[in-house]
């Protein structure tokens, strides 16, 4: 890749990983829907949850999160991409103002979100978070 194609390809994953946070901001399945991959190899580590393995499993945790969620709101920082190919990783600190149950709560977690490229752009196929 030249250096205009990796700059380019790097901007497009920084993106896809802002749709992904405000598909979980909004507490939107619809479009969490539209930034994750859709197959067995999907996963995901909620803080304090096991290792989620395949969309199915992925999307029921959303699922949850959401229904069980008033607000949340993030602001990234320590944003760092990487491209290798088709595919490529985001490394960030959420930092998370949320309200859960009635609780409001300010936390800082470490995050990983590894992309895929495929037909439809890039799109999510693991997140990992952990405080």
């Amino acid at each position: 890749m030249t250096a205009p194609d990796e700059w380019r390809a790097a901007a497009d994953v920084e993106e896809a990983n802002a749709r992904f946070y405000r598909a979980f901001e909004t507490l939107d399945i619809e479009e969490m829907d539209r930034v994750w991959v859709h197959g067995e190899h999907a996963c995901c580590v909620h803080p304090g949850w096991p290792l989620l393995r395949g969309w199915d499993a992925v999307r029921t945790s959303w699922q949850r999160i959401f229904a069980n969620t008033g607000e949340m709101r993030f602001t990234l920082a320590d944003v760092n991409v990487t491209v290798g190919g088709d595919l490529a990783w985001v490394t960030c600190t959420e930092n998370i103002l949320s309200e859960v149950n009635g609780r409001v709560a300010v936390t800082a977690i470490l995050a990983t979100n590894l992309f895929e490229r495929g037909a439809d752009g890039w799109r999510i196929v693991h997140h990992h978070a952990s405080g």
